[in-house]
């Protein structure tokens, strides 16, 4: 499932093709089952709008238009491309949205878990999708005494807690155990047991770990695709995941002879080292 990294480098791929002030003429429901049936006012309401801003809130795409905003999140498989006008419809295609002077962009999801929807503007904080968001992880209210605060009296493990998307978003399950690797702290820790220098440490570790991933224009493990169609790079740099029995390469430069461990947490296939994390 793409997650922020992959989100965030579709958005700016979007943001590259539109230009703010497009208007958009066009608007075709090409296949409305998704996780939730495209509304078909869509196209009325949100035709001859103009493109103000393009933004990302947590995994969510967000086409801030004049009056309106579409929300777009990609699901397990979702993907947006550019097509010419002439392209023939693709066997996933659900959505089209052209704007005047000819740019044609369209939402392509096989597994159909992906969302298109939209919302007033000015009742976008209190849109079903987005109302539940913590704070995100690449702004200043990111800190270790936030995520101190909000863990106090759970007893949940970290990656758990990190991984609720009600304490902080996009922080799925790759990257969830790439910072924890970086920050040197079990995934099966409980909250409880995390100090707010382990805290401080492991905020660090999630921002460097995204900006990594989004400078590499994300991870492709499978489906996912950039808007130019081209795949993400940073699965050559992931230190942990999916690495299970392998070494450990903190341990190795330090001369221990340790290997990846696997477990299933919170439904997720997560992975640590015994050794070096603590």
């Amino acid at each position: 499932m793409p997650e922020l990294p992959e989100v965030e480098a579709v958005t700016r791929g979007l943001a590259n093709i539109l230009k703010s002030g497009a208007e958009i003429t066009t608007i075709e429901i090409l296949s409305p089952k998704l996780r939730k049936i495209i509304p078909i006012k869509i196209k009325k309401d949100l035709t001859g709008q103009k493109l103000i801003s393009m933004r990302r809130r947590a995994k969510y795409i967000l086409f801030e238009l004049e009056s309106w905003t579409l929300i777009s999140h990609l699901g397990m498989t979702g993907s947006w491309r550019q097509a010419s006008l002439k392209e023939a419809q693709g066997v996933h295609d659900h959505f089209a949205i052209s704007f005047k002077g000819g740019v044609r962009l369209v939402y392509n999801d096989p597994r159909r878990f992906g969302v298109i929807d939209y919302s007033k503007n000015d009742q976008l904080d209190k849109n079903q999708w987005l109302k539940h968001l913590g704070v995100e992880p690449l702004e200043e209210e990111f800190t270790a005494e936030y995520l101190k605060t909000k863990a106090k009296n759970k007893k949940t493990s970290v990656k758990a807690f990190i991984m609720d998307q009600r304490n902080v978003v996009g922080v799925g399950n790759i990257y969830a155990s790439e910072a924890l690797y970086l920050a040197q702290i079990k995934p099966k820790r409980t909250t409880s047991r995390v100090s707010l220098a382990e805290w401080a440490v492991l905020v660090q570790a999630i921002k460097t770990t995204l900006r990594k991933s989004i400078d590499s224009g994300g991870t492709t493990l499978k489906d996912y695709r950039q808007v130019s169609g081209e795949k993400g790079g940073f699965q050559t740099q992931l230190l942990i995941y999916d690495r299970k029995g392998e070494k450990c390469y903190r341990c190795t430069k330090n001369k221990l002879n340790s290997t990846v461990r696997a477990a299933v947490i919170v439904g997720r296939s997560t992975y640590w080292c015994n050794t070096c994390q603590k």
